[in-house]
């Protein structure tokens, strides 16, 4: 079960980074993520409810919910969103994939968690590896230009995604269902980021395009309502700090849609990189329980 949560977190996860970039135009930023939470937070506690599902929570889990929905439905995507408006949506992946060495150190700050050296190696490999594929681009980077801006902002994003991680977290652990914490956080989310969108939403209040609308039902089905659903469940299931390596897949997957939608184009060190990014990913998620069951065959000492 955790590897499909795994994969299918991988997989639209890596796959909404260019949905993002078919949404940047006329419409204001804020005015998208507020479209884009507004519909998934209605389609899950639909869901919920037609599943009669409690929604009843007291205000102090409310308070939770707001947080974890201005943390991880809201202000960190409005940063991303301003990112890409900067940045090329690879170079975005790749700040985001940074998420799995600040996560192992939230688990460390706010859960008293002690990481495995194992789990600790593999990210380490597989940041290793991005930096690899994207080492050009790394390069050819330019401080003085927008690309300072969108750097900043997408740093700013992540550090913002993964202390939603810590909340979301912690209202897991006080026993709220993901499909019911992640609904009420959408909500919120949406509620909280309305005020700026009817601020700097002015002008094109909506672009009627086949690929602004299908972009827009695809981020908040698919990437919303399906990806957020595996991730939280994924994290509660394995640690915020094992579920963030997901995050190290995503170029991986921009990689190959590039390449199926706009001609990207294989060289040695790609395929070296991407290498890395995989051998990084089995060291990371199978060696605790390789090592678990090492120790479980092992003969006690008396």
């Amino acid at each position: 079960m955790n590897a499909l949560l795994y994969a299918v977190t991988v997989a639209i996860w890596g796959s909404t980074w260019l949905a993002i970039k078919g949404q940047l135009g006329d419409v204001h930023p804020t005015l998208s993520v507020f479209y884009r939470f507004a519909l998934a937070a209605v389609i899950m506690l639909a869901y919920a409810r037609a599943r009669g599902l409690p929604l009843a929570y007291p205000a102090r889990m409310h308070a939770r919910f707001a947080l974890m929905g201005a943390l991880m439905f809201s202000s960190n995507f409005v940063l991303f969103y301003f990112a890409e408006q900067h940045l090329a949506t690879g170079l975005v992946s790749v700040v985001f994939a940074m998420s799995l060495l600040v996560n192992i150190c939230f688990a460390r700050i706010f859960f008293h968690r002690k990481v495995p050296g194992v789990v600790l190696a593999g990210g380490v490999l597989g940041l290793a590896g991005i930096v690899t594929v994207f080492w050009p681009a790394l390069t050819a980077f330019d401080p003085s230009s927008g690309d300072g801006l969108g750097i900043v902002l997408a740093c700013a994003g992540t550090l913002v995604f993964c202390l939603g991680n810590v909340v979301s977290g912690k209202v897991q652990a006080a026993g709220v269902p993901v499909v019911q914490s992640t609904g009420w956080s959408m909500l919120y989310g949406a509620v909280l980021i309305a005020p700026f969108a009817a601020l700097f939403g002015h002008g094109t209040l909506y672009e009627p395009s086949w690929k602004y609308t299908g972009c827009l039902v695809y981020l908040a089905v698919i990437g919303s309502v399906v990806g957020f659903g595996t991730y939280l469940t994924l994290l509660g299931r394995i640690g915020g700090e094992r579920a963030a390596y997901a995050t190290v897949l995503f170029p991986v997957v921009s990689l190959l849609l590039s390449t199926a939608f706009e001609d990207f184009t294989w060289t040695t060190q790609d395929v070296l990189g991407v290498a890395c990014i995989l051998l990084g990913n089995a060291v990371a998620l199978a060696g605790p329980v390789l090592l678990r069951r090492r120790a479980e065959r092992s003969p006690a000492v008396t």
